[in-house]
């Protein structure tokens, strides 16, 4: 991405996918917005403030929390986004039981990502690109082995919420995407994952580098290829 006249919002990204997107974008020049829940510092977002000189941004907000997302939104008006990416996501394998995990879910990664959508949409750049942080896991027609069903059932929740929010937005002049960054080696994806952050939020970014001008809603991977829904 040319320029630092380009800016790109990522929410949630004080780690993971969402830091290692904020390291690729920065690399690519662009100015960076960066989210995080604890705006103390300490974060991996926080080390990358010196070496981005200025371009790096770093505002708190937590997907759960309605009112500190409208909040957040005061605080960039009247900025334009060519790129707004929702990272944040749970698991849910941090709780005891099914109901729990189901809860979890949903509560982060469908009602929290969907309500930053909707609340900071109207932010976005002509020609911009919106996306989530959806995941393989999410395709109910790809789903033929089981497993992760709290997970799989937020995400495929998330990619149906983004369709409507798109069918909504037809005319919107900025493209929709669910993005697959594929298994990685985070702190969700564990150790034995095979793809590094690096490799993943490259494609992710050339991905939304891609997207960027055109219109309609796809959900693709790391690679740019089209996941059936």
């Amino acid at each position: 991405m040319p320029g630092a006249e380009r800016t790109v919002a990522i929410v949630g990204a004080s780690r993971g996918l969402g830091l290692g997107l904020a390291a690729e974008f920065l690399r690519r020049g662009a100015q960076v917005i960066g989210t995080v829940r604890e705006p103390a510092g300490g974060s991996g977002l926080h080390a990358l403030v010196g070496p981005a000189d200025g371009r790096l941004e770093i505002e708190a907000a937590d997907v759960t929390d309605a009112e500190g997302i409208a909040a957040l939104r005061r605080r960039l008006d009247g900025r334009r986004l060519d790129v707004l990416i929702v990272s944040s996501g749970v698991a849910g394998t941090d709780v005891p039981d099914f109901e729990a995990a189901f809860f979890r879910t949903m509560t982060v990664n469908v009602l929290g990502v969907m309500n930053v959508v909707r609340t900071l949409c109207d932010l976005m750049a002509d020609k911009g690109a919106l996306a989530v942080m959806s995941s393989g896991l999410g395709s109910v027609a790809n789903n033929t082995s089981g497993g992760w069903e709290p997970y799989r059932a937020s995400k495929a929740a998330l990619n149906q919420s983004l369709r409507s929010f798109a069918a909504g937005h037809a005319d919107a002049p900025w493209s929709i995407t669910a993005v697959d960054p594929g298994w990685v080696r985070t702190d969700m994806g564990g150790p034995t994952a095979p793809l590094d952050v690096e490799t993943s939020c490259r494609g992710v970014a050339d991905v939304l580098e891609e997207r960027r001008g055109k219109s309609g809603c796809a959900f693709l991977n790391h690679r740019g290829e089209t996941i059936a829904w």
